[in-house]
């Protein structure tokens, strides 16, 4: 009884076969047929090497949506060297609330010289190069994006020689804390004092010959830090042409939540514009003499996630391409057998034309001739 199911149920399984199997003593092999199933392998095999390789690689996707965080506070990470003796120069924040946030709270003043050795000058011209290089080619923002944490820092590096020259600028780096309101971190001349309309700055104990607002950007960035990460001012040198030269840089920041295979992090990208003249009262160029950067906060936030091919989907598009491949193929295959089977037939037929044969009774025979195994050879 259970071999009389079992044959049953073998037998069912068979009509199911949606797979016949053909005998090979069926199966006719022909040159054709190997030069096009050589070829089908070669493409497929090409494919599935390209198909791999999208496989493995990961792209960025950007999702934006409003920024709902407006009572945290916005960290400003400054790294800035301006051509002046720091007893010289003061920076602070002022915002559009008219809180002001000092050096002080977390800016360090150091003094140093201003022209770079030739190790810094090497760095610092590779870092323009990359600037340059992203501001025609935006995709390689997110190559930067996937290798944060990986690259080196863009921190200006120590320099290597020893120089006896006495320190003639002042490197101000640090960081502070400001509200998420727009702002304008400037730096100027004097220190900076409170002042119940704002603030001021200890700037009539000053010459103006000693005015010097030539400067250098080694960084400027919002938010979190993440080392490897550029930004647009990372690298600026900006000489003065006149003692009273005023600097202004109008910035847009925008949040920005990353996260990667290699982090998760809250940083801040911008967006920025310069603009430069001579203050000059007597022409109409009012003004103070300094660097100025004036930031507001996009009302938008940018998520950018580091996405990748799932593996079902490898598969279904591996399937696809040996599927069509072999289906093409096979067309392809058929249609150039029957085109040339039709020339050949139009060859032969024309090499048996139609012949004249004189019967007895006077009539011709205009038939072909029977083609008989005598007459082949």
């Amino acid at each position: 009884m259970r071999r009389l199911n079992r044959k049953k149920t073998l037998n069912l399984m068979k009509e199911l076969d949606a797979f016949p199997k053909v005998p090979e003593s069926y199966v006719e092999t022909s040159a054709s047929g190997g030069t096009v199933s050589l070829i089908a392998f070669t493409t497929i095999a090409f494919l599935t090497i390209m198909e791999f390789t999208v496989y493995r690689d990961t792209w960025m996707k950007y999702e934006y949506e409003v920024d709902k965080d407006f009572t945290s506070k916005l960290r400003i990470n400054i790294d800035i060297t301006v051509a002046m003796r720091c007893q010289y120069v003061g920076a602070d924040v002022l915002d559009l609330a008219e809180t002001m946030v000092a050096s002080a709270d977390g800016l360090i003043y150091e003094p140093v010289i201003f022209d770079l050795s030739p190790q810094q000058k090497e760095w610092q011209r590779m870092l323009q190069l990359i600037q340059s290089r992203l501001q025609e080619e935006h995709s390689l923002q997110d190559v930067i994006f996937k290798s944060a944490f990986k690259s080196a820092s863009t921190a200006l590096p120590p320099r290597e020689d020893n120089s006896l020259q006495s320190p003639d600028a002042c490197r101000i780096h640090g960081h502070l804390y400001v509200n998420k309101v727009a702002g304008n971190f400037h730096i100027t001349v004097g220190k900076a004092i409170p002042h119940p309309r704002g603030h001021a700055h200890l700037a009539a104990l000053v010459s103006h010959e000693s005015y010097n607002f030539s400067h250098r950007i080694d960084h400027l960035s919002f938010g979190e830090l993440i080392p490897g990460i550029i930004n647009p001012l990372d690298g600026t040198e900006k000489i003065a042409a006149d003692h009273n030269q005023m600097f202004q840089y109008f910035i847009t920041v925008v949040p920005t939540k990353l996260h990667t295979y290699k982090i998760s992090a809250e940083t801040h990208q911008f967006s920025v514009t310069e603009r430069e003249r001579v203050i000059n009262h007597a022409a109409g160029s009012h003004g103070v003499s300094g660097i100025f950067m004036k930031y507001d906060i996009s009302s938008l936030m940018v998520t950018v996630t580091e996405e990748h091919m799932p593996f079902w989907q490898f598969l279904v598009r591996l399937c696809g391409i040996i599927g069509g491949i072999f289906s093409t193929t096979g067309i392809l295959h058929g249609f150039g057998r029957f085109v040339a089977e039709v020339i050949f037939c139009r060859f032969r037929l024309g090499s048996y034309r139609s012949t004249s044969v004189p019967l007895p009774d006077g009539h011709t025979n205009n038939h072909l001739p029977l083609i008989t195994d005598n007459s082949t050879h």
